[in-house]
């Protein structure tokens, strides 16, 4: 197969051909993910110079026109994620292994949709002269820092030749071969570790020194999940607070994950991880309130921590009398995905003396009136699963935040977990 033209690096080097040639494939998954491997074939162009003398360096350009394997039905893989790298073998006249990258460079690719990789190139100097034969050998898939790897699993045929004249004043039979980029070593498993958390707090006021108050310090309360994410069912325990303002009669809810910082394994784009929750009320009002935090507004370095950021809402009353607000519901949109984390129980954080407002939370039938202002802070239990860590900090396992974002690319995983906060 010839088609097509390429660049050439020195100056004797002929024009460029191509050639393709397919081969089966077994591409491996990261270890840490437990996924099986995925058998398929590749289907690759090699472009190259037809001629060049001893002494050039010639760039030989790599295409995939098939990758083993599509993008599995869960996700849709954003633009610019995922970056190959590979290995090409000289043969004939000299041996090397060409080293081959591409840029990540990438459409965004949707669930099931074909696996669009970028033209990986190397450079390759021309020791001997004689006939040179370039064959495709291994390659990798790089996705947010977790590596595919891929091999044939059958003899693959030459793709390309080099006539290469002249002569060499020191033969050899191993050159080296000199790539255009480092090929990514990031380690493909996922960092794991605990987060801990300070002493429990209380609320700020009781009910006999309510007067103007406006602010209401909520109690830090440990939360277990049980979250649902998309490759699986996780459980998580994470220390949790909610504060109010008051704001005429209604009260400005901030929902604060107390000290939940992690490290993420992997490059995470901006705007790519929204939290929000349902806090539900109790006591005399009914219903939820939704607060939602921003999405990350910088991306987030491969081993850099990761803070939840606070969830914010309005709660309007629907009810007069004592309510109390607990946390509900987590829902994080990351990356394509949603994962949802269900508390076991609905441990109170605050408490507040409300005054019914019109068009308010759907309301439980209060009936006394009394001027919205007074908290006190409830006490709280376990929330019945395991926490793990430290007895004195409540350790935070795996938020349902990190622990339930997947990327899966060709087999390769990725899932954020939490470190230990030190003291």
């Amino acid at each position: 197969m010839l088609a097509g033209a390429g660049l050439l690096v020195g100056v004797t080097a002929g024009p460029a051909q191509a050639a393709g040639v397919s081969y089966a494939t077994r591409c491996v998954p990261p270890a840490a993910s437990g996924l099986d491997p995925v058998e398929g074939t590749t289907e690759v162009q090699i472009t190259a110079p037809a001629t060049a003398s001893v002494g050039d360096e010639v760039e030989v350009v790599w295409k995939f026109t098939q990758a083993a394997s599509k993008n599995p039905d869960l996700i849709d893989l954003p633009a610019d994620s995922v970056q190959p790298s590979g290995t090409l073998k000289a043969a004939g006249a000299q041996t090397a292994d060409l080293a081959m990258q591409g840029p990540r460079e990438n459409p965004a690719i949707p669930k099931g949709g074909a696996m669009v990789l970028s033209d990986m190139k190397g450079t390759l100097k021309l020791t001997a002269p004689g006939t040179v034969t370039l064959t495709p050998d291994a390659y990798s898939i790089n996705a947010f820092s977790t590596d595919t790897k891929c091999a044939p699993t059958e003899s693959v045929g030459q793709a390309a030749t080099i006539e290469v004249t002249g002569s060499s004043a020191t033969p050899t039979t191993t050159p080296s071969a000199t790539p255009t980029a480092t090929p990514s070593t990031t380690p493909s498993t996922t960092p794991s570790g605990t987060a801990s958390t300070g002493p429990t707090g209380s609320a700020s006021a009781s009910p006999s020194d309510s007067g103007g108050q406006t602010d209401f310090t909520g109690k830090e309360v440990s939360v277990a999940y049980a979250c649902k994410t998309p490759i699986g069912d996780k459980n998580a325990t994470s220390p949790v607070q909610i504060d109010a303002k008051r704001n005429g009669g209604n009260f400005d809810l901030t929902v604060r994950f107390k000290k939940s910082v992690m490290d993420s394994p992997a490059d995470i784009p901006a705007d790519s991880v929204k939290p929000s929750m349902e806090v539900v009320l109790g006591g005399a009002d009914k219903g939820t309130v939704h607060v939602e935090g921003p999405p990350n507004a910088q991306p987030i370095k491969s081993g850099d921590p990761i803070e939840v950021p606070d969830l914010t809402g309005t709660y309007k009353p629907g009810a007069s009398g004592e309510s109390t607000l607990a946390p509900g519901v987590l829902t994080v949109m990351a990356l394509g995905t949603t994962t949802t984390c269900t508390p076991a129980t609905s441990e109170v954080s605050l408490t507040l003396d409300t005054t019914r407002q019109e068009g308010g939370a759907s309301g439980g039938g209060g009936s006394s009136s009394t001027s919205g202002g007074t908290s006190s802070g409830s006490t709280s239990t376990s929330g019945g699963l395991a926490e793990t860590g430290s007895d004195s900090h409540g350790a935070l396992r795996a938020l349902g935040l990190v622990a339930g974002t997947v990327i899966l690319l060709g087999g390769a995983v990725f899932t954020f977990l939490p470190r230990r906060h030190p003291h």
